[in-house]
């Protein structure tokens, strides 16, 4: 098995080989880029900041904050922070303008809207939103500020389009703490992660062509938000923990002996009812690379009712699991529970891919943390957090289309380094700001996995 992995290894190092022009005249598509999105700008010092600070978070600083950006790119920091960090510019047409080129490169008529929630992992208690509440980034009860993220997915590929800052509850009852980071009094009110969703929804619903909604677990949870998107013509799959309680619709009921209630199915877990299948009800799937290797994905669906949190039943829903081998061990290595109101007949297929949609959203964070600094800010005004949310939202999208640029350039096959067609002028890379050394480290982690 290590043989083979070794060689599955060197087969995806290969496919990470792109040729240099692909990198050149990096910075005058950027500028291009850039120009619808600053046009809301009437000053040229706020013009060049948006610039800069795009430029600074697409670089290859370390941490991604305003003195670290101001720095590298040779700037004053106080005019860049106090752009950034408090100036009164509105950030909203620059989202627009960025939903209006998502749904013109990306929009297909059976795309996929995912809601993810992200933890930003916090100390002290200044910063707006900070609470000890759950931080998926670190598994954990914490000190966090908690943002809801809408991303895109469709066959041309995904993105992040909106996102909101979550405020706990406790934030909402200090006036003078809101005061003090300038909360705006329209977004004082508490309100929950779903419905902060369900916000972003009615605001870019419309203009984005799609069939799904998507989700993780945590969205996907509560049945009140299953049924409010229902109630709005939305078709979902979300997303649902493995301890949801659930009823199978389909087989054959005990018969009824003339006395006593109609025999039900009893209530069990998607967990346990799925663990109970036998093999053959399982339809397999082969799905593209994973980042630790080859997958195939099982799949099963069926028609369900669930329990609501007031343990009544709740509507009638398909339950779709997903559950993942690596191609060479038998043993299962993840399981995915979805919950739907989709039509019965909905093909396996077709629910499979929505269900995995929302991984996509995941590695579109994962992505925007790790390659435009996303969670590296240091404001605690309400506005800096803000303005600096948008432009890394910008600078993902600007790496999604130099991805999308770089994969048209670079589509043919790449030899091997032991076959006689190697091109000795490759290097490898994951974006198109990775240097052959950042190149080499990502080598050497895919090593280790």
């Amino acid at each position: 098995m290590e043989a083979r992995y070794t060689l599955r290894k060197r087969q995806l190092l290969d496919e990470c080989q792109m040729a240099p022009e692909i990198f050149e005249q990096v910075m005058p598509r950027l500028h291009t880029f850039m120009k619808p999105f600053v046009r809301i700008f009437q000053g040229q010092a706020a013009d060049q900041h948006a610039k800069t600070y795009v430029c600074g978070l697409l670089s290859n600083v370390e941490r991604k904050h305003i003195e670290s950006i101001a720095y590298r790119l040779g700037q004053s920091r106080l005019p860049l922070q106090s752009f950034i960090g408090w100036d009164a510019w509105d950030d909203a047409p620059l989202r627009e303008e960025l939903r209006s080129q998502v749904k013109r490169h990306l929009g297909q008529g059976d795309g996929v809207l995912g809601f993810d929630p992200s933890g930003f992992p916090k100390s002290g208690r200044e910063s707006v939103g900070v609470a000890r509440q759950w931080c998926g980034r670190l598994g954990k009860v914490d000190n966090c500020q908690v943002a809801i993220y809408l991303g895109y997915v469709s066959r041309q590929g995904h993105t992040l389009v909106d996102t909101r800052l979550s405020l706990p509850k406790a934030w909402t009852k200090e006036t003078a703490r809101l005061d003090k980071v300038g909360v705006p009094k329209t977004s004082r009110a508490y309100r929950t992660r779903h419905q902060l969703a369900l916000e972003m929804l009615a605001q870019n619903g419309a203009a984005l062509p799609h069939r799904w909604i998507a989700g993780d677990d945590e969205m996907g949870r509560p049945s009140w938000f299953r049924r409010r998107l229902a109630g709005l013509g939305e078709q979902y799959m979300l997303a649902v923990p493995a301890n949801t309680s659930m009823r199978e619709m389909e087989g054959e009921l005990l018969a009824y002996r003339g006395r006593g209630r109609h025999p039900q199915r009893s209530w069990q877990s998607v967990e346990a009812w799925s663990q109970a299948l036998d093999d053959t009800a399982w339809h397999r799937i082969d799905v593209r690379d994973g980042s630790k290797g080859p997958l195939v994905v099982e799949a099963v669906k069926r028609r369900v009712v669930s329990r609501t949190h007031r343990r009544q039943q709740g509507d009638p829903e398909t339950l779709v699991v997903l559950r993942y081998r690596a191609r060479d061990q038998a043993q299962v290595v993840k399981v995915d529970y979805s919950l739907s109101n989709a039509a019965p007949e909905t093909p396996l297929g077709e629910c499979a891919r929505v269900a995995k949609a929302e991984h996509r959203i995941e590695a579109c964070l994962q992505r925007s943390k790790s390659e435009v600094g996303l969670a590296d800010y240091e404001v605690r005004h309400w506005t800096g957090w803000q303005h600096h949310q948008t432009l890394s939202l910008l600078a993902t999208w600007f790496l999604v289309r130099e991805t999308e640029r770089g994969k048209k350039m670079d589509s043919g096959d790449h030899p091997t380094a032991d076959s006689p067609g190697h091109r000795p002028d490759l290097v490898r890379g994951v974006s198109v700001w990775d240097d052959v050394a950042e190149a080499e480290g990502v080598s050497a982690a895919l090593a280790t996995q």
